[in-house]
């Protein structure tokens, strides 16, 4: 490999929405928050839960919702 080319290769912490925190090896140099992990993913627990991040569905309402109204 060529040298002084690739990228510092560290550990960073990773913290989801449900409060799950671990350690992973990344070129990221700060900390990760993810909305999703494996201990609150619905496919990993067996459960159905609605995941809406920042008010998605409302904002989409907001913005498309007088056309729903026009046709």
């Amino acid at each position: 490999m060529k040298e002084n080319i690739h990228p510092a290769y560290g550990e960073i912490a990773v913290t989801c929405s449900c409060g799950n925190t671990f350690t992973t090896r990344s070129t990221m140099k700060k900390a990760l928050h993810v909305e999703v992990c494996a201990a609150c993913h619905p496919f990993y627990i067996g459960k159905q839960k609605i995941i809406d991040t920042a008010g998605r569905v409302e904002k989409f309402n907001q913005k498309y919702g007088a056309m729903r109204k026009l046709t």
